[in-house]
């Protein structure tokens, strides 16, 4: 796995020279003397990795992708000496990133000069007593006993930038570390003395490096903490080291850390600040650790914080509920969880309640022999995960999953096992999103309409006189008629491209009206009960508006949309309350109906009840397209893979 570290190395640089001091794992050499070679890997022996490769030999040659590493994730290939001169930089190049690529290895550091104790000891005294000439040779002297510390980490070379970025930044911070602790005690050289003095007694004795490097992390304190550090890479990515006994380094790898509690998710840094960025007061934290793991992540100077925050956790409340009950700010709580969530001690959740809608991860580790059956089994004994999960096999709520009648003890330990399948990634919340589309074949009927209707008001009067004499005439027709009547119903059935207020509605309702009276009307009394009609309708009309203003307010409202989103809102009943236009506008100018907010987002920020959103959603749904999907700020943490 290209997380793990191969190895982390400790190279040291004073006037007497450079030398590699330290390294682990120990078994990273694969090499032995000339002497004890047999004759066949002599003659078989690798040739230099630098020299002028031909053709043919990379055709028959085998792949070199492995040669410095061996099966085990370790280095190899590669002897001290080499190594040493390598690291050892010049003084140019200290104090910024050092990175540098060999065959299939990565080696990333920041290699950081370090003054020793002796010498700022030194100096502050010849500052005050000495004159300006010996001022001069005291600052040459401090020159020549400076040291140059340089901790290495050997990675995979197809380690992406972030973890290369995260070693370089944990390598910055152990020479910041050991910088002041050498100010402060003179520590730094009083363990590369101690290493030094070991390698040279046991090469007297002719004893392996190997057992040479087993002897100094028996001795030395800072080779103690640099083993550690590699292996706690390599188990969890997180690190919690203390430096002679005085300061502590904290560090997470997020790569690594987050494969704790989601195998195959590769999660970066860059990832968990675009989440962090999107988080919101109406957001809620669901912890992943007990309480007694998470002081491990933070310093002592934040613990007091953090208690806080724990003493007021509850899933089902949000953030901002939180930061009122512990007496914190939300800008205080927003760090402290950003911090937790970095450290996969934690992840963000909408706040739990019935409306949620949860449906089962696509990647959710859900085999028989997933290790977390078993798990769920002893943690609610007598319950199935299978089971239980099943009622998520489509998108559903909590509230669908509960009734009245059930005992409140029965609800509580389903909102248990929900929280307990959100930690182990087995469910995802699905949001609501709302998009803006009006209908294109609502557009084309209200385009002929509007032409009908135009049409229909260039009659003449003659015109509109002939068509009244011709409506009388079919409105003697007797009903009873089988014939005459049936097709005469047939007629007035059929859908017209006319407006409310044309002359076949009036023929329509004066026929169903001679109908039901038996009476043949005359031409006279049928115009007046034309003019009766649309006089009526014109009143029921008005009555819609309360006043003229309404009706200019209307079209201000209207006036954010365009011509063909204007004409497909005024044929939604809906349209003609002011107050549900009102808020259907004031929601599409503030962006909401762009597919990019969902519905608990819409609510928090304007202040609105579920309710009364659904209902304006509802009263819409013409021009309005609701999908449900997971939160994609959230979501991209773990679809990284």
């Amino acid at each position: 796995m290209e997380v793990n570290p191969l190895a982390v190395i400790l190279a040291y640089f004073d006037s007497k020279g450079d030398r590699l001091l330290y390294r682990y794992p120990y078994h990273t050499l694969g090499q032995t003397h000339k002497s004890e070679e047999p004759r066949e890997e002599l003659v078989n022996k690798k040739r230099n990795p630098f020299a002028v490769a031909h053709t043919d030999d990379l055709l028959q040659t085998p792949t070199q992708q492995s040669q410095n590493q061996q099966g085990t994730g370790q280095l190899q290939g590669f002897a001290d000496d080499v190594l040493s001169a390598l690291f050892a930089v010049k003084p140019q190049l200290c104090n910024q990133k050092f990175e540098l690529k060999l065959n299939d290895v990565r080696f990333v550091s920041h290699p950081t000069l370090i003054s020793s104790a002796s010498t700022v000891q030194l100096n502050a005294v010849n500052s005050q007593a000495l004159a300006a000439s010996s001022s001069i040779a005291t600052a040459g002297a401090a020159k020549k006993q400076q040291m140059l510390i340089n901790i290495v980490f050997a990675l995979h070379a197809q380690a992406s930038y972030s973890i290369v970025k995260c070693y370089h930044e944990l390598s910055k911070r152990l020479g910041l570390a050991l910088k002041f602790e050498e100010q402060r005690s003179g520590y730094v050289t009083e363990q590369t003395a101690l290493m030094a003095r070991t390698h040279d007694e046991q090469q007297q004795q002719q004893q392996p490096l190997e057992r040479t490097l087993e002897l100094i992390a028996e001795r030395c304190s800072l080779a103690q903490a640099l083993k550690s550090i590699c292996n706690d890479l390599c188990t969890t990515g997180l690190l919690s080291t203390t430096l002679n006994q005085n300061l502590t380094l904290t560090f997470c790898l997020p790569a690594k850390a987050h494969q704790l509690h989601k195998k195959g998710s590769m999660v970066d840094p860059e990832t968990i600040d675009r989440c962090l960025r999107a988080l919101k007061p109406y957001h809620g934290m669901l912890l992943l650790v007990d309480f007694a793991e998470l002081l491990d992540c933070v310093p002592p100077t934040g613990a007091r914080m953090l208690w806080q925050l724990v003493d007021a956790y509850n899933p089902l409340i949000s953030l901002q509920s939180m930061a009122s009950n512990a007496d914190l700010s939300i800008e205080h709580v927003y760090k402290l969880v950003s911090h937790l969530v970095y450290w996969a001690k934690a992840t963000i959740i909408y706040p739990l309640c019935e409306t949620n809608v949860y449906v089962i991860a696509p990647d959710a580790p859900l085999h028989t022999r997933s290790h977390l059956v078993e798990k769920f089994s002893t943690r609610f004994a007598g319950m199935s995960l299978f089971e239980v999960i099943s009622d998520f096999s489509l998108p559903t709520s909590i509230g669908h999953l509960t009734t009245p009648l059930q005992q409140p003890a029965r609800q509580g330990i389903l909102a248990q096992m929900v929280l307990w399948m959100l930690q182990h990634h087995l469910l995802m919340q699905l949001h609501t999103y709302v998009q803006f589309m009006p209908s294109d074949v609502d557009d084309e009927f209200g385009e002929s309409a509007s032409c009908a209707h135009v049409a229909a008001g260039n009659l003449t009067e003659e015109e509109q006189d002939s068509n009244h004499t011709e409506d009388d005439t079919m409105s003697r027709v007797p009903h009873d008629d089988p014939v005459h009547g049936g097709s005469m119903l047939s007629m007035s059935s059929q859908p017209l491209p006319m407006p409310a207020n044309s002359h076949r509605r009036h023929l329509t309702d004066d026929h169903f009206s001679v109908a039901s009276d038996n009476i043949a009307v005359q031409p006279s009394s049928s115009h007046k009960s034309n003019f009766s009609m649309t006089a009526s309708m014109s009143t029921d009309n008005c009555d819609s508006l309360d006043s003229m203003e309404d009706e200019q307010k209307l079209k201000e409202l209207l006036q954010v949309f365009s011509d063909a989103d204007r004409a497909a809102i005024r044929r939604i009943p809906a349209s003609l309350n002011l107050d549900d236009l009102s808020l259907l506008v004031k929601l599409y100018q503030m962006g909401y109906f762009k597919s990019e907010h969902h519905l608990e987002e819409i609510m928090y920020f304007e202040n609105l009840r579920r309710s009364q959103l659904l209902q304006l959603l509802d009263k819409f749904r013409d021009v309005l397209i609701l999908y449900e999907t997971e939160d994609p700020a959230i979501a991209s943490m773990y679809n990284n893979k």
